[in-house]
């Protein structure tokens, strides 16, 4: 099975710092390009700044899709799901990165650097990168997400 994205956004935290330098090297090795937009070490940062950029790439079409680690995969979700055209899924497990390409056509995967281990974390990235959304009824349902996007 083939990669989908062309270009993959990156960036973490200092909780996630670690855990991207892996998932980094993943994409390394299978020639996946990608940008990364820090953190660059473990020093504090807060987590918004590193989701906004990342979720301005996808919207200005630099990336295809993004990958967000903080501590927990929370917060980063949290903060990308404030933009416009972001679906961001916080996944600790294989199956809910298959089921959020496949029903939900995720956009952006958010980790959690202090829950998961880099050999689950890397399973989880290969596929999220690998699935195929599904359309279909799915669709309808991701373009009723996209319509509370435009609601005042």
């Amino acid at each position: 099975m083939k990669h989908l994205f062309n270009v993959i956004a990156i960036g973490c935290d200092h909780g996630g710092y670690d855990l991207k330098r892996e998932i980094i090297k993943y994409l390394t090795s299978n020639n996946i390009q990608y940008i990364d937009f820090g953190s660059y070490n473990t020093e504090s940062v807060n987590y918004p700044d590193y989701a906004h950029m990342v979720c301005e790439a996808l919207q200005n079409n630099q990336a295809d899709c993004g990958i967000l680690i903080c501590g927990t995969g929370i917060g980063m979700s949290m903060a990308a799901n404030k933009h416009k055209g972001i679906r961001a899924a916080c996944c600790s497990d294989t199956f809910s990165a298959r089921m959020t390409r496949m029903h939900n056509d995720a956009n952006v995967l958010c980790m959690g650097g202090r829950v998961i281990g880099t050999g689950l974390a890397l399973d989880i990235t290969e596929l999220f990168l690998k699935t195929e959304f599904e359309g279909g009824r799915h669709e309808i349902r991701v373009k009723l997400i996209a319509d509370l996007e435009n609601k005042k």
